[in-house]
């Protein structure tokens, strides 16, 4: 299995949990991997180490302030909280990593914030991967939440939440919180993807499953579909008979889905 280094990174009074596989850079690119919405770096379980291992690239992820092991919060997400993660912990990791450009890898609302991250710092985002990403506010997304809310009435499903999230039941009552209550508010029901899609610059790879309970095709539909700067910029792949967590469910699909992009890109 590839080298793991934990590092804790100061941010603003608080520390960011993070962690490298595949040693250091030595002018190679890293991937910067982005969790979901009750995401956390132990969630993506032994996928980073396999996709450096795969690639040849260090991969880094990172826990998003108040999530997994890094400082809680107790504050709602602001409306604009998917856009400002570019300048916010993700810009923090890059800087601790001394990572002058990378490829972002983002899973569900991590795809919208690595488009996000890429359409403001061109320069730093040489390629993005989305995986069961949202580009806008769809219904069968918020059917979802709340099916996912009513699973989480039973105490049980958060303290096995809690796990993940400091083993702290509050933490986790936050971060369902920052989840649920977010997308479901009528200031957030306009949110879409469209103005950052409008200002790539990088090569994007929309990856979905056609059995994903958070989302239709729609979603890499319209990413792959963005405004093009140049021809093939945006292509998506569809999954067969897989749901909302392709890298757990059919990794060794999407582990050849992003080795032949990044080869296609000469970045491998």
């Amino acid at each position: 299995m590839s080298e793991r280094q934990e590092e804790f990174i100061e941010q603003e009074g608080a520390l960011l949990y993070a962690v490298l596989w595949g040693g250091a850079q030595a002018g190679r690119t890293p991937v910067v991997l982005l969790h979901d919405s009750l995401g956390a770096v132990a969630l993506w379980r032994d996928f980073p180490a396999r996709l450096a291992q795969a690639t040849g690239l260090p991969v880094i992820a990172y826990d998003r302030a108040g999530f997994g092991r890094s400082t809680a919060r107790s504050e709602a997400l602001s409306p604009d909280f998917i856009a400002a993660e570019a300048h916010g912990s993700l810009q923090a990791v890059l800087q601790h990593f001394g990572v002058a450009q990378a490829v972002l890898f983002g899973h569900s609302v991590g795809g919208g914030m690595a488009v996000s991250a890429a359409a403001q710092m061109p320069q730093r985002v040489l390629a993005v991967i989305t995986e069961s990403a949202q580009a806008f506010v769809e219904e069968r997304t918020l059917e979802g939440i709340r099916d996912a809310r009513a699973s989480f009435a039973d105490q049980d499903q958060l303290a096995r939440l809690a796990k993940y999230h400091g083993n702290d039941p509050q933490q986790a009552r936050w971060v369902l919180s920052a989840w649920i209550d977010t997308w479901l508010s009528p200031s957030f029901a306009q949110w879409s993807l469209a103005p950052m899609l409008a200002r790539l610059t990088c090569p994007v790879l929309a990856l979905h499953g056609d059995l994903d309970e958070f989302g239709t095709l729609a979603h890499p539909r319209m990413i792959a579909g963005l405004p093009c700067a140049f021809p093939g910029q945006g292509q998506f792949q569809v999954l067969a008979q897989c749901g909302h967590v392709p890298h757990r469910e059919q990794p060794d699909q999407v582990l050849v889905a992003v080795k032949d992009f990044l080869l296609r890109l000469g970045i491998l």
